[in-house]
């Protein structure tokens, strides 16, 4: 129901699709990320813009909220439930695993990922997309949103080169050109 409504939405407010990169590509498995992220209203409108374009990415959720009452709004919309290793492993590290190894037993598999992970301004994005992209040897396809000119779309696949602070200049390049509604809450990535 909620990707109908965000269908909707995206097309009553007259949003428009610019690029739709992935069917020139071929690419079967990727990382999508979203961005800019700066209001609630992201979600709706890109979930919209990649609905119309006929994709259905997932997203990683905890594993307690893919359970029964709340599986009943989660799974359709493509929740992946995510077991957490041991507390003695880092966060990150258990996360960027848990994302390899789903590549890596998938045939096809869209992860979508908002790598800001707040809609308030933060320079330090979570590395977490990278890392994962590259150690399944994935690319990372960048899904935008412009609300000055009301587009989104998907235009640039990175393959990530383990050189990450001259992939995230290319990245922060690529995103420099897109406005979030509020664009003052727009950090780029600071690649320390």
């Amino acid at each position: 129901m909620f990707r109908i409504i965000s269908i909707f939405l995206f097309w009553i407010k007259k949003w428009k699709i610019e690029h739709e990169l992935i069917p020139k590509l071929g690419f079967e498995k990727f990382v999508l990320i979203g961005a800019p992220h700066t209001s609630n209203w992201d979600i709706v409108y890109f979930l919209g813009a990649i609905r119309k374009m006929k994709l259905k990415p997932n997203f990683l959720i905890k594993k307690f909220w893919m359970r029964f009452p709340f599986s009943l709004m989660f799974k359709p919309l493509g929740g992946v439930p995510i077991d957490r290793l041991p507390k003695t492993e880092s966060k990150g590290l258990s996360m960027v695993s848990n994302m390899v190894d789903l590549f890596a037993h998938s045939e096809k598999l869209i992860i979508a990922i908002s790598p800001e992970g707040t809609r308030s301004k933060n320079e330090h994005w979570k590395k977490g997309f990278y890392h994962t992209a590259l150690q399944a040897k994935i690319p990372i396809l960048l899904g935008y949103l412009d609300y000055e000119n009301k587009v989104a779309g998907i235009s640039k696949a990175i393959i990530p080169s383990g050189d990450f602070t001259k992939d995230m200049m290319e990245i922060n390049l690529f995103y420099s050109q897109y406005q979030g509604k509020n664009p003052l809450q727009f950090a780029q990535c600071q690649s320390d």
